[in-house]
């Protein structure tokens, strides 16, 4: 599995660095939101972006080594999805408790400011399947933990995270454990 290096990551490293705007006290005073709205509107930006994440599923020759790409609700499925198409694999979402209609496996965990449950069809991933995670931002990496938890419970396994931003300050590599974590932007 490549680190997410060379051509399309130096391509996506200036999309994001021209693109993602920084907006002041939202949602609370003392916060800057990280903005990816008009990356996502720049084809150009958006594709190198997809390209970029997409590497954490490729091995050192470019063939794929993942079945499946997970995104978690609700930015991770604009990133996912895409990845998935450019990696030629299946999308599947993991959610917030109550959105699937079908039977899921949950897991609920910590949030900086509370709890929250994420969910996935217990048919989402086959035994034995192959997954990356693609989000927007890991923070304290709650999130991919539970998302983790989720797919090991379908008897999958998750090969690597891919991220646009990681907030270094907060060290959500730490709750990952021995998880490969690509990061195109640390902030």
């Amino acid at each position: 599995m490549t680190q997410g290096s060379g051509e399309p990551r130096t391509a996506a490293v200036e999309a994001l660095q021209r693109l993602v705007v920084d907006v002041p006290d939202y949602p609370e005073p003392g916060i800057v939101f990280k903005d990816i709205t008009p990356l996502l509107a720049d084809h150009d930006g958006f594709t190198a972006v997809v390209a970029a994440l997409a590497e954490a599923g490729r091995d050192a020759d470019g063939r794929v080594v993942v079945d499946k790409v997970i995104g978690m609700e609700a930015r991770g499925f604009i990133l996912a999805a895409p990845v998935a198409l450019a990696l030629g694999t299946g999308f599947v979402p993991v959610r917030k408790a109550g959105k699937l209609p079908r039977a899921t496996h949950a897991v609920s965990y910590d949030l900086e400011y509370g709890s929250a449950t994420l969910e996935l069809h217990t048919d989402a991933i086959a035994p034995g399947d192959r997954v990356l995670l693609v989000d927007d931002v890991l923070a304290t990496g709650g999130t991919v933990r539970a998302t983790r938890e989720l797919v090991e419970q379908c008897g999958g396994e998750v090969v690597a995270f891919s991220v646009l931003l990681e907030l270094g300050f907060l060290d959500g590599r730490a709750a990952l454990g021995d998880l490969p974590v690509v990061s195109l932007q640390t902030i």
